[in-house]
């Protein structure tokens, strides 16, 4: 005898709710979200939950955990983006996917300019991680995550929010210093740290350049060797942010040093600009722009203005550069360099005392 008509309905909805809610009963405890913004003007969000529970409600039916389920997810790339809603003032922040099988193991791509989404996963739980620049002007962060039906936990530095389901949090403030710099502000802040990497913390390119200018005051040999170091070492400083050229600065730093006793050395031995003398100025200028790099890989480039940065940082180096040769032509050349001694008790003295610092520098360097 077959069961009641009763039974059976009682028992299709039974099912039903169990293949359209699996998670239900496993999720409470379970979703956690973290967000973090950085000092580099970004931010993280981390969505760690159950990777069947979460493929579930994607699919839109009960599924088992088994070793295919992370599969499935990366298959669901654009429903998992679509259910992280991000905004900062009210503007949606719309994601690119990087999923990776583990993010300990891959990390985010370096310069990326559009948001990132990457997860990482273990047979208990995924995590689904959001990342992106911050919006130049942003106001306020707000978060909601459309793949859940249960309260859970966003936690913002030490401020933790309950939100239910797929509820909005509350207005996250970020403070000045997390929001991208305006375009005025990148200038002036790498304008000056491209002059006082020169002036006055860049001891061994004064020394280079003021051997540059001890060989002759006259204009065009002057210009003909400035020119050609510009030249050479914003080429190097370019490709080695970029990250075309790389090279160990235990090999650049004792040529750095090696160069300047060079062009010391050579001051002595002759007063006349050598057709190989720009060339050999060139080639230095190739190894200072490495070094001008790493000043800049260690502080770090915008990157909703990194173009910006490198010019602006570019011309700071210029000018200081020219500083320290008008200095040194309003000090001494300007009222001696027609004087017969000049040469002898000035260019000779000043370019012995600088040769020996720079090999002295190029030994210390090695040995370090």
């Amino acid at each position: 005898m077959g069961e009641p008509v009763g039974i059976r309905h009682l028992r299709a909805l039974i099912v039903a709710a169990a293949v359209a809610f699996p998670a239900l009963a496993h999720e409470i405890g379970t979703t956690q979200v973290t967000a973090r913004f950085n000092r580099d003007h970004t931010y993280e969000i981390d969505v760690v939950t159950g990777p069947a529970s979460l493929l579930s409600k994607i699919e839109h039916r009960r599924v088992a955990p088994g070793p295919d389920v992370r599969a499935r997810l990366l298959a669901h790339a654009r429903e998992l983006r679509e259910a992280a809603e991000i905004r900062f003032g009210g503007v949606r922040v719309e994601p690119e996917i990087n999923v990776i099988p583990s993010a300990a193991r891959d990390p985010l791509r370096s310069g990326a300019s559009e948001p990132s989404l990457r997860l990482g996963m273990t047979p208990e739980s995924a995590t689904i991680r959001f990342h992106g620049d911050i919006p130049r002007n942003a106001g306020a962060f707000t978060w909601r995550w459309r793949l859940t039906y249960s309260a859970y936990a966003l936690a913002i530095g030490p401020r933790t929010e309950w939100l239910d389901g797929d509820g909005v949090s509350s207005p996250f403030p970020l403070s000045r210093e997390l929001l991208p710099p305006s375009r005025l502000d990148v200038i002036r802040q790498y304008l000056v740290l491209g002059f006082t990497h020169i002036v006055p913390y860049g001891l061994d390119h004064i020394l280079f350049v003021l051997g540059i200018f001890l060989l002759t005051t006259k204009l065009k040999p002057v210009l003909a060797q400035v020119t050609a170091f510009t030249i050479a070492h914003s080429i190097t400083l370019g490709l080695t942010i970029y990250g075309v050229v790389s090279v160990s600065p235990r090999f650049v730093e004792p040529m750095i040093a090696l160069s300047i006793a060079y062009v010391a050395i050579e001051n002595v031995l002759t007063s006349e600009l050598k057709p190989w003398r720009v060339a050999i100025v060139f080639a230095f200028g190739l190894l200072h722009g490495m070094g001008f790099a790493g000043v800049l890989k260690e502080m770090g480039l915008p990157r909703s203005e990194f173009l910006t940065a490198l010019i602006t940082f570019n011309v700071g180096v210029e000018t200081g550069q020219l500083a320290v040769i008008a200095t040194a032509f309003l000090a001494v050349a300007y009222w001696h360099s027609m004087k017969p001694w000049y040469r002898q008790r000035f260019v000779v003295p000043a370019s012995v005392a600088i040769a020996c610092t720079g090999l002295f520098w190029t030994v210390q360097r090695i040995v370090s």
